[in-house]
């Protein structure tokens, strides 16, 4: 590389949970930099989660991070070309990676959801995710059974 590597930007609290992971869940959430809009949603899908969950006697917040826990893959797949055959190399991922595709999951699957308002949709996938189903966790059980399935060509890494 001719530059020197970009550096890492400290990100901040959430004025909240004074946590820097739910700032990075929120940055993913957010649509044409509108970060307001992504807090209330998020924080709003939270109390509807503590509202719904009240006898297991869990928080919004433990929900939510045992839910990321749950759809958060170790390994992934990846197209490489090798002599004119292409083949799925199975690759580990690194932690930050690993973050940022459940946030991408949980989120990608809260809109693919049905109907009334993002905060309900972000709710109820979290609530999915925490009981081990709904979409991203399906996503997260593809994603290493495919690893597993080329677990053959795993020399093939880079």
């Amino acid at each position: 590389m001719r530059k020197a590597k970009a550096k890492r930007r400290l990100l901040l609290p959430d004025p909240k949970f004074n946590d820097t992971l739910v700032t990075r869940f929120v940055n993913d959430l957010m649509l044409r930099g509108k970060k307001s809009v992504s807090f209330t949603t998020f924080y709003g899908a939270l109390e509807i989660v503590e509202e719904k969950m009240k006898e297991k006697g869990v928080t919004g917040l433990e929900a939510w991070k045992k839910a990321l826990q749950n759809v958060t893959p170790a390994v992934e797949v990846k197209s490489r070309r090798i002599g004119g055959a292409t083949f799925q190399v199975p690759t580990e991922l690194r932690q930050d990676r690993r973050v940022s595709v459940s946030n991408k999951w949980l989120i990608l699957y809260a809109r693919k959801r049905g109907g009334r308002s993002m905060k309900e949709k972000l709710a109820a996938e979290i609530m999915a995710a925490y009981n081990e189903e709904g979409g991203a966790f399906k996503k997260k059980e593809d994603t290493h059974r495919m690893a597993e399935a080329n677990k053959a060509f795993s020399h093939f890494r880079f």
